[in-house]
């Protein structure tokens, strides 16, 4: 077709034909350019290493790596080769004494994993020992080196470290293989052990005593969870009982609270009702009060017309005849004034004459005494002795004495009168007997004292 296009000469009906041609011979370089270059480049994945030799790098070395990417092949002058970066699983199995002065033959089976570095210092290592060799040399490498260095291990620690502690097991083995895989530009990512025995049942021994004590401990955790159930249980049962007891509590207190608020509020209304009642009886009492207020105002203005009234029907007339009264009061108080001043005139004379005449006085004094002796027999008189019992010893005395009992007291009174007045009655008799004539006929003033004599008292026996 290109040929056909090619030798078709130029023509009025086809003036594309120049541009076209010049064009298509544009895509056909173009285009074996690109076939040329997919046949010189190489692309690398990341999960291997390429290593480009034939020409001398920039750091003198006679190849040069790519891992991953794409790069421009010389042919002839260069040659690629390819070293895979994955993991591979290199089994384990090494039989050695122990140590930690139990030499004990054991066995030790397990798997590592390793690769080839693609750290750009341990490239070359791996490059030179393991470039164009097929994937079981490297791995024969690989566990051998392993192997050798777990034997190590397994040389410096005891049988129970190697089982109680692997995590301390595969750390010295990958510690102790580090080194030796570096210089084969290796990498030891992980270490498995996977077993550990001996021929001579040591490790049985130990697993077994282990198993027991996992069994011991086992039924101890047992016993524990159990006693911890027991207590938690115990616990729970008490903090039950204690809620139950709080939230009847609460309700006694409630219902209390309750109670008290009830009480409280009858014991408010029953004071609210006293209050009310005895605002009541104030009430009552200030409308009775009001009420007698204006009952006495009213009474008050009654009595106030009554009391015109008595002022002028009883008051003026009484007092009317209290001036009456008090002319005629003064009337007799002038006239008593006027009879003391006469007695007292009369005495004054009296007096005179008493001391112009001292025996004078005794006869008046003997005149005065009729009267007294009479005043004297009546006072005796009046003197109730009640019932007198008479006592006598056979010889009559006693009831003459109490037959004169009053006279007695008749003549008793008669000395006093006597003593009080100073004279001598029975002598002042004679001296008046005598002044009148001596005949004896007349009754001399004392003659008359001892004639008044009282009564003589009557005899009473019982």
């Amino acid at each position: 077709m290109f040929s056909l296009i090619l030798a078709a000469p130029p023509s009025a009906d086809n003036p594309w034909g120049p541009a076209l041609i010049i064009g298509l011979g544009l895509l056909g370089v173009v285009i074996a350019i690109a076939l040329l270059i997919s046949k010189l480049m190489v692309v690398g994945n990341p999960s291997e290493m390429l290593v480009i030799s034939g020409r001398r790098s920039t750091q003198g070395q006679g190849y040069r790596t790519l891992i991953g990417g794409r790069t421009l092949v010389i042919p002839i002058i260069e040659k690629v080769s390819r070293i895979s970066l994955r993991n591979m699983q290199v089994g384990l199995e090494v039989s050695a004494q122990s140590g930690g002065g139990k030499m004990v033959p054991v066995t030790v089976t397990g798997v590592a994993n390793v690769k080839v570095s693609s750290e750009p210092d341990l490239r070359g290592n791996a490059i030179e020992r393991f470039l164009g060799e097929p994937m079981q040399e490297l791995q024969r490498v690989a566990r051998e080196t392993l192997e050798g260095g777990l034997r190590a291990v397994i040389g410096k620690m005891t049988p129970e470290e190697m089982v109680e502690d692997r995590d301390k097991f595969v750390a010295t083995v990958m510690t102790e293989v580090t080194d030796d895989f570096r210089k084969l530009g290796l990498n030891i990512d992980s270490v498995n052990i996977q077993n550990v025995h001996d021929a001579e049942q040591y490790l049985e021994s130990i697993a077994r005593k282990a198993s027991a004590e996992v069994r011991a401990s086992a039924r101890q955790y047992e016993a524990q969870k159990k006693a911890d159930a027991d207590i938690k249980e115990a616990e729970a049962d008490s903090m039950a009982r204690k809620a139950r007891a709080d939230r009847d509590a609460e309700a006694r207190s409630a219902e209390a609270a309750a109670h008290q608020k009830a009480e409280s509020a009858r014991l408010g209304a029953e004071q609210s009702i006293a209050e009310a009642e005895n605002a009541l009886r104030i009430r009552r009492a200030e409308l009775a009060r009001e009420a007698e207020l204006k009952e006495a105002e009213t009474q008050k203005a009654a009595a106030a017309k009554e009391e015109a009234r008595l002022l002028a029907a009883q008051v003026k007339p009484a007092i009317a005849a209290r001036d009456v009264a008090k002319a005629k009061a003064e009337g007799d108080a002038a006239l008593i004034m006027e009879e003391g001043k006469a007695r007292a005139t009369a005495i004054e004379t009296i007096g005179r004459a008493i001391q112009a005449h001292p025996e004078a006085l005794k006869v008046m004094l003997a005149e005065m005494m009729p009267t007294a002796i009479r005043e004297i027999t009546k006072t005796v008189a009046n003197v109730e002795l009640g019932t007198v019992t008479v006592i006598d010893g056979d010889q009559g005395r006693a009831i003459s004495g109490a037959a004169m009992g009053r006279a007695r007291m008749i003549s008793e009174s008669l000395a006093t009168l006597e003593a009080v007045m100073g004279i001598d009655l029975r002598k002042l008799a004679h001296n008046i007997a005598g002044n009148l004539g001596g005949d004896g006929k007349h009754e001399t003033p004392a003659a008359s004292a001892h004639a008044a004599s009282a009564p003589p008292a009557k005899k009473q026996d019982r």
